[in-house]
């Protein structure tokens, strides 16, 4: 029984310093600079900006948590990924075929109830969309293509 507490105490302690040493490794949480953004109603702005520009644009704002390896890193990827699938802050270089996809994108994902995801609106409780926020967004994005 002595030994086996021995051991627990050696893993945990590994552990501990094993969490330690990863705070060291970098992780981008950069905001690139907003050079123009998507143009919306205001009450669609207002949505977006609530449950979508965290991932979806270059005005990303890191909770506390976004500081603590290996949640960063997992984190700046979702940013990262989310970004690259699309960005508001990038909208106006976007030529008219990409904002149609983009539009009917956006439609595809509010529909079937994929965007925002779960796992973000379990701690960002004022993302989660009403319904009648899915109707605001969904008719933007419907009368734009």
């Amino acid at each position: 029984m002595r030994r086996r507490g021995k051991l627990l105490r050696w893993v945990l302690l590994g552990l501990a310093g094993l969490l330690l040493v990863v705070q060291l490794v970098p992780t981008d949480r950069s905001t690139p600079p907003v050079v123009s953004e998507v143009s919306a109603p205001g009450e669609v702005m207002t949505i977006l900006r609530r449950a979508c520009y965290d991932c979806h644009s270059n005005e990303t704002r890191w909770p506390w948590y976004a500081r603590i390896a290996p949640l960063s890193w997992w984190m700046a990827a979702h940013v990262r990924d989310g970004r690259g699938d699309l960005n508001f802050s990038d909208w106006p270089t976007f030529d008219f075929e990409l904002q149609e996809l983009a539009f009917r994108d956006i439609e595809e994902q509010i529909s079937k109830g994929e965007m925002p995801l779960r796992n973000y609106t379990i701690l960002h409780r004022a993302a989660r969309l009403s319904e009648a926020d899915r109707e605001l967004i969904l008719g933007w994005a419907r009368s734009n293509y």
